[in-house]
């Protein structure tokens, strides 16, 4: 079992980002399985809005060697896991611009089989943690991949009737500025990893064994 696995997202003020290192953490746990983190850039005329912000800029500090997603990577990988924070119960723009780039990759079919999955950050419970996920679908769907959530069998904590983000459609959080708690929660972290181990396992099984083939060299 083998996989290549790529998260591409996009983070303002970080907690995207650290769900994103939980998605990791999961992915690696699946033996065989090749894990890239990648940042999606900042559009300018939010970077201008936002910079001078002491939390923004801080976050994007902490993200500055994280390389920045391109095509390759999405060739490169098995399974792609994007993460954003919410925006009016849709993805950031700045997620829909790098998707609107991958019109050639859509033409060729490149894109096609591989498995994908979401999580999201939203400014609260009721912010479009779900929506989000699911106004997302649209374009993966167009681009031919493979949508994979998480199970309510294996992760019980997206039952819970507190204020934990996560739902079968993928991982969520929100920030908790005004309590102890950080974000995301060791829950919030688990349905996480939960999704990254669970589109490593299937991007291994929908890899083409053929193509394993032609790209192992010979013993």
């Amino acid at each position: 079992m083998s996989a290549n696995i790529v998260i591409p997202y996009y983070s303002s003020y970080g907690t995207t980002h650290k769900l994103a290192e939980a998605v990791a953490k999961g992915a690696e746990e699946i033996p065989g399985a090749t894990v890239r983190r990648r940042r999606i850039p900042e559009s300018p005329s939010a970077e201008e809005a936002m910079s001078g912000q002491d939390a923004y800029d801080a976050a994007q500090a902490e993200m500055e060697d994280i390389p920045r997603v391109d095509h390759d990577d999405l060739h490169w990988a098995d399974g792609i896991i994007w993460g954003t924070p919410t925006r009016f119960g849709n993805m950031a723009a700045q997620v829909k611009q790098f998707i609107d780039t991958l019109g050639g990759m859509w033409f060729e079919g490149e894109l096609e089989g591989k498995a994908t999955g979401m999580f999201v950050s939203t400014g609260s419970i009721h912010g479009g943690q779900e929506t989000t996920i699911l106004s997302s679908l649209a374009p993966l769907i167009h681009l031919g991949m493979v949508f994979v959530g998480v199970r309510y069998s294996t992760n019980p904590q997206i039952m819970t009737t507190e204020g934990v983000g996560g739902s079968p459609y993928g991982p969520a959080t929100m920030p908790r500025e005004e309590s102890d708690v950080e974000a995301p929660t060791p829950d919030e972290r688990k349905t996480a990893r939960a999704l990254g181990e669970r589109v490593a396992r299937v991007a291994s099984r929908l890899r083409d064994p053929k193509e394993e083939r032609e790209t192992t060299p010979a013993a």
